[in-house]
């Protein structure tokens, strides 16, 4: 008999492309021979995976400006949920957590009430956005789950650290590509034309939310030096600012002169035009200065572009430097320079990297795979 097994994802499509990490581990876990449903919020549409029932009763989870209306509507989603679920005869409970706060806890205690087993995949192991985040709360949350997923050894070493859970029960999966949800543009001239971009100049992406964390100021301080050494270049930073303003970053553009090779879009950037900035774009910088997983560093690879990264621990067990990728050291804007200078001055080396990115994200990275991974760690409960 087939193990049923339900997905929780409360975050679904809701500001971002999270939702196509879900859909592919469902992907994954339908091939793989698992009985699955999925429950989301009704900003997330049915993958129609073949295999997988889509359910969505966290209704307008995200709409009120009242925390304590967005809190129950999440328990009432949670209440449905669950407990359909555990009618259906689903006996483990899948849950995503970038942060421990109380109504994971309720999520947890009700599966828990019900007698079903918990897992827990771990994308971020203490929150970017709360310092303050409570350590008691966190370790119900965590005494409460019987296996936790992560999505590399730095991860699962942060996660020994902060918890009680034995290494045993801690199984690395790794984050899975993008591939089967997008669309690889092609022409690039196409793409800058879309974008309202220059077509005779080479150009830099910064993509993604612009949080303090993504090291955004590092990379500008480098970028004075490659525009002195490439002045047909542009940076096109693509992502909205998140828990702080532009103004800090304005000034260093200020400061250094260099708004004329600065296109900035900062705001949301919806799905469908995705594809044309990583198309019009020649080289991906991601110049991360704490991070557990990189989503934007899989989508790069997945829509075909080269990428540059610090060398954080949870980078380097995906990019191999000048093989598959590019690294610099962390927080050195000198070394970072040096190296977009290097590398754009070499466009025959850049494209045999981009091809074992290519390679690289289509195989290791693959959905099949993680679903295999997934299903022998649900096999231990």
């Amino acid at each position: 008999m087939k193990r049923k097994v339900a997905i929780i994802d409360t975050l679904g499509a809701h500001g971002g492309s999270f939702h196509f990490y879900t859909f592919g581990q469902c992907i994954g876990l339908s091939n793989a021979g698992v009985q699955l449903s999925l429950y989301a919020n009704n900003e997330t549409e049915n993958p129609h995976v073949k295999g997988v029932h889509f359910y969505s009763f966290y209704n307008n989870l995200f709409s009120s400006k009242y925390k304590w209306i967005s809190g129950l509507r999440w328990v009432v989603g949670t209440l449905k949920s669950v407990l359909h679920a555990r009618l259906q005869g689903t006996s483990v409970f899948h849950f995503h957590i970038f942060y421990t706060n109380i109504l994971i806890l309720f999520n947890l205690l009700l599966v828990k009430l019900l007698f079903g087993k918990v897992v827990l995949t771990v994308h971020d192991v203490t929150s970017f956005a709360d310092e303050n985040e409570s350590t008691i709360i966190s370790k119900f949350i965590y005494n409460l789950t019987d296996i936790v997923l992560t999505h590399n050894a730095f991860s699962k070493n942060e996660i020994i650290k902060v918890t009680s859970i034995s290494s045993s029960n801690i199984y690395i999966i790794p984050h899975g590509n993008y591939t089967p949800f997008i669309s690889i543009q092609n022409d690039k001239n196409n793409s800058k034309e879309k974008l309202n971009l220059p077509k005779d100049k080479t150009i830099l992406l910064f993509f993604g939310m612009i949080k303090k964390v993504k090291g955004l100021e590092i990379l500008l301080e480098a970028f004075k030096k490659v525009v002195d050494t490439n002045s047909d270049i542009v940076l096109l930073i693509a992502g909205k600012p998140w828990e702080n303003d532009f103004d800090e970053y304005q000034k260093i553009i200020d400061r250094n002169n260099l708004s004329k090779h600065i296109i900035l879009h900062a705001k949301f950037i919806p799905h469908e035009v995705v594809e044309h900035y990583y198309c019009a774009s020649d080289l991906v910088v991601l110049p991360y200065k704490k991070i557990y997983q990189s989503g934007v560093l899989m989508m790069t690879l997945s829509y075909e572009r080269p990428a540059i990264v610090s060398n954080l621990p949870p980078l380097m067990e995906v990019i191999s430097d000048n093989e598959n990728g590019f690294l610099f050291e962390t927080e050195n804007s000198n070394d970072l320079s040096d190296k977009l200078i290097e590398i754009l001055a070499d466009k025959k080396n850049l494209e045999i990297v981009r091809k074992k990115g290519i390679e690289l994200i289509n195989t290791k990275y693959g959905w099949d795979e993680i679903g295999r991974l997934t299903k022998l760690a649900y096999e231990t409960l």
